[in-house]
Formats: C-alpha cells, structure tokens, sequence
C-alpha cells in the first residue's frame, strides 16, 4: 500500500483556484460567440496591445504559434473590423497589426464581460470577498492587476 501523500495547502489552494477559474474557462467559447468570434480570435483580440501595434512575428512569438495561425487570427479580426495590419513606419518588409477603434471598444466590452464576477463569488459575504481579495492581491502577477 502506498502511503498517503502530506497535506500541502499551497497544493490545495492551488487545485481551489483551478477549480473556479475553470467555471470561467467553459463560458469562453460562448463570451467569444456573443462578440462574433471564436475563441482564438476573441483571445487574440485581447492579446493586441491598444497602444502599440506590433509586428506578426512579434505576435507569433508572443502566441507562441507559427505566422500561418497569426495570418489566420489576424484575418478573422479585420473581417470584423477589429485590426487592421499596417506598414512598419521605418521598414515597410514589416506588417504590423494594430486594433481599430471599434477593435479597442469591443475589446473594452469582452474584458468588462470576462471580469464579471461569476454567481459563485458573487453569493459570499463582504467579509469574505474583502479576505479573498486580499490574498489574492498577494498573489496575483502586477500586470494582471491593471483596472
């Protein structure tokens, strides 16, 4: 007989977090097809930086895919109006992709929408979404945290 591995509370905070995010995760296919996307176009659509376009080989690293799948992605947002590629202002060999104000403004409704909170959070006490939050705050990556 095996002996039953120690009780690790990191490990089940961490299985709790991946439970809850999951009930999230199921709802982006949906979230996607309300904004007339597929799952890869709507987090391609979030993954643009509004400020800053860049180039398809920058996204294809960042995705971490191959540039066929960034032409492909890049395709079914300006068939929606959402990006549209540019030239390099100083190499014109480099596409760049920037959002459109429409691609900011629907990427602005997608986030609104993805950070609702679920039901579940939503049925705790103040005191325990005031405890929550302060963890989690502990423990969330600063770049995740923008408002």
């Amino acid at each position: 007989m095996e002996p039953v591995p120690a009780y690790d509370p990191a490990d089940e905070a961490w299985r709790l977090l991946t439970a809850v995010m999951m009930v999230r995760k199921e709802e982006f296919p949906a979230l996607a097809a309300s904004f007339g996307l597929n799952p890869g176009a709507m987090h391609a659509l979030l993954q643009l930086d509004p400020d800053e376009p860049q180039s398809m080989s920058s996204l294809a690293g960042a995705w971490k895919c191959d540039a066929s799948n960034v032409t492909w992605l890049v395709d079914r947002l300006e068939e929606h109006g959402l990006a549209e590629r540019r030239a390099h202002p100083t190499d014109r060999r480099i596409r760049t992709v920037a959002l459109t104000r429409k691609g900011a403004k629907v990427r602005s409704q997608v986030e609104a929408r993805m950070y609702e909170a679920p039901a579940i959070l939503r049925n705790l006490s103040a005191r325990d979404l005031e405890v929550l939050t302060k963890v989690l705050r502990k423990v969330a990556p600063k770049a995740s945290l923008r408002h």
